[in-house]
């Protein structure tokens, strides 16, 4: 089994002011297809609490996903965190995502979610809210598995398509 973690970024969450929503319908989503969620963390928007705890988490899980911290505003640092501990980053993947949301709100384009890789690890960002972010992952859960097994080794080419591995 596929193993991952939720780590959601918000301030007012992180403060106990306001319920984290869009964490646990992000683990439901990757228990339905086939994940084992072993952590799910609230943090602030802060680029080092972020940073940290994706390296904590990327020794311990083959997907990381994020939910918050992905706008405009000044404390939204989720994707400059993201970068700042990844090796290799994954342009198509957001780029299906925001794509994908462009069928429910033209706003999806304004996500700044990234998809990165650190050690075995993927690291994917979604938005902060619910309903976006399970959409967001919906649209990718197809390739995830794909994904997971190159970082893990698996390169063979017999199921997959002659320019799936670029």
């Amino acid at each position: 089994m596929r193993t991952a973690a939720v780590l959601t970024v918000s301030d007012s969450s992180a403060r106990g002011e306001r319920a984290d929503v869009s964490g646990p319908a992000t683990a439901e989503l990757l228990r339905q297809n086939g994940f084992e969620v072993t952590e799910q963390k609230i943090v602030p928007d802060d680029h080092r609490t972020i940073e940290s705890a994706l390296i904590h988490l990327s020794e311990r899980v083959q997907l990381i996903v994020t939910t918050g911290g992905t706008g405009l505003a000044v404390r939204d640092v989720t994707p400059e965190a993201t970068r700042g501990v990844c090796t290799k980053m994954i342009d198509g993947i957001p780029e299906r995502m925001r794509a994908a949301g462009l069928a429910q709100t033209p706003f999806s384009i304004l996500s700044r979610g990234v998809c990165g890789v650190r050690g075995g690890s993927l690291i994917l960002n979604l938005t902060g809210s619910p309903a976006g972010a399970v959409e967001s992952l919906r649209s990718v859960l197809d390739i995830l598995p794909h994904a997971i097994d190159l970082l893990a080794g698996k390169t063979g080419h017999d199921n997959a398509t002659p320019s799936s591995h670029g």
